[in-house]
């Protein structure tokens, strides 16, 4: 048996480590662990409306993340389409000249993705034109941040690179002490105000200075813990949610945890593990966990409100909430409506039967987007 690798790969239906016997319970499709759960009938209490649809190309086994600025999107493809869409109107489409990685980014003037060599490469965002090209230490697996002047970019070995949007000059680097083993994830960066919030292996949640790259915080959201290497994951691999002064964010064989924006001090925090992600509304937080279940958590405390357990091993996305309905998608290209109140199956509805690679993005007006591994890029909207 050959070794396990210090970098465990994530992919959208789990955790496969081909080789390794003692995954086999991260593995949604081994003899021995829980099975699929069916799509069974639901009765619709609510439409899911396809505004437009196009198509970029085919993923892969890369998650590829569009970025939305009001009615654009800019979306990429493995083997090195990158593409602008207006109103599901294709403005431009090009060929970077090789092949990218990890998702889109986006202010609106500027796009830049990133590669498996670790090469950033920024476009005029009107034309589709290079505008620079930067590097990083490793691969790129997630969608750059951009705005404010900056574009960041989290390389595989995490580490925060800060380029100067306007000519790619490298601004700082940040890096911080890595578990020796941890899952390789495409989880990204978020901006927010003057800071970047980043979660981490062994479960830690920084806040940087956009400015200089020091770490204004650091919060725990989970604990590692256990005998082995791989029981003590504890990973985070999905963006931080952030809205007012709450952070809130949750790590595989961990917790969700919400925290002060101004200082990281911990506001509430349950035992849940996801890989998947969370999202939230005024009234609840929505996590997706890694068993396939969707729960909703009161925002002010944590306590339980709902859990929707019939998408069990599915391979869902995070849940994306849209007012009175929360979104879901899952492997085999299903995009879930649930009603945010109780959990309630509303709508479903079919797109290319491929999976659903990236996590689902809103658009203006409560519209959101989804694209699948096989590039269909569906804007969708609820009635």
């Amino acid at each position: 048996m050959r070794p396990c690798s210090r970098w465990l790969p994530v992919i959208l239906l789990g955790l496969l480590a081909g080789g390794c016997s003692t995954l086999d319970k991260f593995n949604p499709f081994s003899s021995s662990g829980p099975k699929i759960a069916p799509l069974t009938p639901i009765t619709a209490t609510a439409e899911l409306h396809v505004n437009w649809q196009a198509n970029v190309g085919a993923s892969e086994e890369t998650i590829f993340t569009p970025a939305l600025v009001g009615q654009s999107v800019y979306a990429a493809d493995r083997d090195g389409t990158l593409a602008r869409f207006d109103g599901g109107r294709q403005v431009w489409r090009i060929n970077a000249g090789q092949g990218l990685s990890g998702g889109v980014g986006s202010d609106g003037k500027l796009v830049v993705i990133g590669t498996p060599k670790g090469e950033v490469l920024a476009f005029d965002a009107q034309t589709g034109q290079t505008a620079w090209i930067a590097r990083v230490s490793s691969e790129v697996l997630a969608a750059p941040a951009v705005g404010d002047g900056l574009v960041v970019v989290r390389s595989g070995d995490s580490r925060l690179f800060a380029f100067e949007a306007a000519n790619g000059k490298r601004r700082w680097v940040y890096q911080r002490s890595t578990p020796a083993l941890a899952l390789r994830s495409n989880v990204g960066v978020l901006l927010s105000g003057n800071a970047i919030l980043a979660g981490f292996p062994g479960g830690k949640l920084v806040a940087v200075a956009n400015a200089n790259g020091s770490a204004l915080w650091e919060a725990t959201v989970a604990q590692p813990k256990g005998a082995t290497e791989l029981e003590r994951i504890a990973d985070i691999t999905s963006v931080p949610v952030v809205d007012g002064r709450e952070v809130c964010a949750v790590a595989y064989q961990g917790r969700v945890a919400c925290f002060d924006m101004n200082n990281g001090s911990q506001l509430w925090s349950r035992e849940i593990s996801s890989i998947a992600g969370l999202d939230m509304d005024a009234k609840s937080v929505y996590v997706s966990d890694d068993k396939g279940a969707i729960l909703a958590l009161d925002r002010a405390n944590g306590s339980s409100l709902w859990k929707q357990d019939k998408l069990l091993m599915r391979g869902l996305s995070r849940p994306l909430a849209l007012g009175k309905h929360v979104a879901v998608a899952d492997y085999q290209g299903f995009v879930h409506l649930l009603n945010s109140g109780d959990g309630a199956f509303a709508a479903r509805l079919a797109t290319d039967g491929s999976t659903i690679s990236a996590q689902p993005q809103r658009i203006v007006d409560g519209n959101f987007l989804v694209q699948t591994r096989n590039g269909g890029l569906y804007s969708l909207s609820v009635h």
